[in-house]
């Protein structure tokens, strides 16, 4: 898949993912309206979408359809947007910018933003439950969904965020966190994918190695910008990670540290897709992107 395929095909699954994400919630002037519209403002902010784009992609390289993989997309990003609402608050890491716009707190005030990202998590689970799928495949689902939610998941990697500020935590213990923090649910959303699309046990093993592997790339890349972008290219603040001295990839390996892991975590990603066949091309090609040398 060329760069302009791939702009295309992302530019279309966002799309689709934005309409549905509208559809699944309340309207902004159903009661309670503020809390509504705090919740629609975090969850349509404008971004890349790349995690339910991911659901999307594996369920199409397990030979399953892309329409039976939107309620598992919509519930991982409304578990994402919930993530980002609470991890800009004051009591965490006090952010004033997510997505090139005011954080949720800043705009609504701390007590909604607080019941906006509690709210979303609700919301998740009630779109898989109304999902068109089988019944084991919606219980499936939702293990999935809560257990890299949950305090083995993004709880307890922001739990050990919080808690290495300010420590010398080394390479092993940054690695740990962010496997829960952020890994957790990138994997989740391609193994949910899988799910959705019928994988065969070996491939869905497959596809949950590729997520792992994706999602501490994504974290390294993520750690490299914090570095080396500025806040346009970011939509968030910059250098937050070193006023906070927080231990990171790019505190503990240095830049070219970090670009030489991300060759050969997105080597790795290629490599545990090799029984799949061209389907499973999107894939690959999202995992490239996170290898490009310059933010």
């Amino acid at each position: 898949m060329d760069s302009a395929a791939l702009k295309t095909y992302l530019a279309e699954r966002a799309a689709r993912i934005d309409r549905a994400l509208v559809e699944a919630m309340p309207a902004p002037t159903t009661f309670p309206e503020r809390l509504h519209r705090a919740m629609l403002y975090s969850l349509t902010a404008p971004g890349k979408r790349i995690r339910p784009i991911l659901c999307l992609a594996a369920a199409a390289a397990s030979g399953g359809r892309e329409e039976d993989a939107v309620a598992p997309a919509c519930a991982v990003e409304m578990i994402h947007a919930h993530s980002l609402i609470h991890d800009d608050l004051p009591c965490m890491d006090d952010d004033d910018l997510r997505r090139g716009l005011p954080t949720c707190h800043v705009r609504f005030g701390e007590v909604t933003a607080l019941l906006a990202g509690d709210a979303l998590i609700s919301a998740a689970y009630a779109v898989l439950a109304r999902a068109p799928l089988a019944d084991e495949t919606v219980r499936r689902l939702v293990a999935a969904l809560a257990a890299a939610a949950g305090s083995e998941g993004i709880c307890g990697g922001q739990e050990a965020d919080m808690a290495a500020e300010g420590t010398e935590a080394g390479l092993e213990a940054v690695e740990t966190i962010h496997r829960y923090k952020t890994g957790s649910l990138l994997r989740a959303a391609v193994v949910m994918g899988g799910i959705a699309g019928g994988a065969a046990p070996s491939r869905l093993r497959a596809l949950g190695d590729y997520g792992s592997r994706f999602g501490l790339a994504f974290q390294i890349r993520d750690d490299l910008l914090d570095v080396t972008g500025n806040r346009e290219q970011l939509g968030k603040t910059p250098g937050k990670d070193a006023s906070k001295s927080k231990p990171t990839y790019a505190s503990l390996l240095g830049a070219e540290g970090c670009r030489n892991e991300l060759d050969r975590l997105v080597g790795e990603c290629a490599r545990v897709l090799e029984e799949f066949g061209t389907e499973a091309d999107p894939l690959r090609a999202l995992a490239r992107l996170l290898d490009a040398r310059e933010p």
